[in-house]
């Protein structure tokens, strides 16, 4: 398989420092060589230009820090991976969650104008599902999901041209932390969340096959894993640490079933934040985790 590995060094949509070293993170811990021993051909593209916070004015628009620059980044990520040819993998890094405003949306326009449907497994302690009005912070980083399927500030709502994310192609799975205002937005749009109480009910497999079904209408199927849906135990290196998280084996046995199913054709891997991290743990745990969704097998 032909990959691309795509970094966005970004911390602006987040309320702390420190993930914008996230891709270097991750390449540190060998990245490129973990995907080539599986027999990939891994091209890295290198990083999206992204503003440093001290070098712009961090002004709330409408609510939102850091708005102009997040959008300007966004924009290329989207550029970038829309310009990529038919049959890449995309392998995005970031950088905050709020990359993915970008990375889902040029995922979903390569080869296809207007847009192909997307199928989204959004593996994370948090919904993400936040607009400018019902955020506590104004941090982007908890407002990308929303802005997928149209809700928000319509620049960033907008980034798809015509094109949006259907709340019915949306899957996600790790969830442990949701906004009061934010739980209603998910209820009025229907999307499913699998939360860790049904991660303990249920299991990781009949939660597979339940999200593949869900997406089987689907023609793309993208995956964005932030580190923090992994138990702080697992991955210390998070700017938003929830303790109750997915287990180490849980979180390789999701991708290996993913793999299997053949049916993932980009990912992105965020929020690693190395300031925070112990020996760049999470880093590695998080290469792990792509090697398994990219073919990694214990036999």
């Amino acid at each position: 398989m032909n990959l691309s590995i795509l970094g966005i060094p970004m911390d602006l949509g987040a309320g702390r420092r420190g993930v914008d070293m996230g891709p270097s993170a991750l390449r540190n811990a060998h990245l490129t060589r973990a995907l080539r021993d599986l027999g990939h051909r891994v091209t890295d593209l290198g990083d999206v230009r992204v503003a440093l916070p001290e070098s712009v004015d961090k002004l709330e628009e409408g609510g939102m820090v850091f708005l102009e620059s997040i959008l300007d980044a966004c924009q290329g990520t989207r550029d970038r991976l829309a310009a990529l040819p038919e049959g890449t993998f995309p392998l995005t890094i970031g950088g905050d969650h709020s990359v993915s405003m970008g990375t889902v949306t040029g995922n979903a326009l390569r080869g296809t104008p207007g847009g192909a449907r997307m199928g989204l497994i959004w593996v994370d302690a948090h919904t993400d599902y936040n607009t400018p009005g019902s955020s506590p912070s104004g941090n982007i980083h908890g407002m990308p999901v929303a802005h997928l399927t149209g809700l928000g500030d319509p620049r960033l709502s907008g980034l798809g041209g015509g094109w949006h994310m259907r709340p019915e192609d949306i899957v996600m799975i790790g969830i442990r932390s949701v906004d009061p205002h934010e739980r209603d937005l998910l209820r009025e749009a229907g999307i499913k969340a699998y939360t860790m109480k049904d991660v303990d009910q249920l299991g990781i497999t009949r939660i597979h096959e339940e999200t593949l079904e869900r997406l089987s209408g689907t023609e793309r199927l993208h995956v964005s894993f932030d580190a923090d849906a992994l138990d702080p135990g697992v991955c210390p290196g998070v700017g938003t640490p929830v303790p109750g998280g997915l287990t180490y084996r849980e979180g390789h046995l999701l991708m290996e079933l993913l793999s299997e199913s053949g049916r993932v054709t980009s990912m992105d891997i965020v929020e690693v934040n190395p300031i925070l991290d112990t020996r760049n743990q999470t880093a590695e745990v998080m290469v792990g985790m792509a090697a398994s969704l990219l073919g990694q097998r214990i036999l």
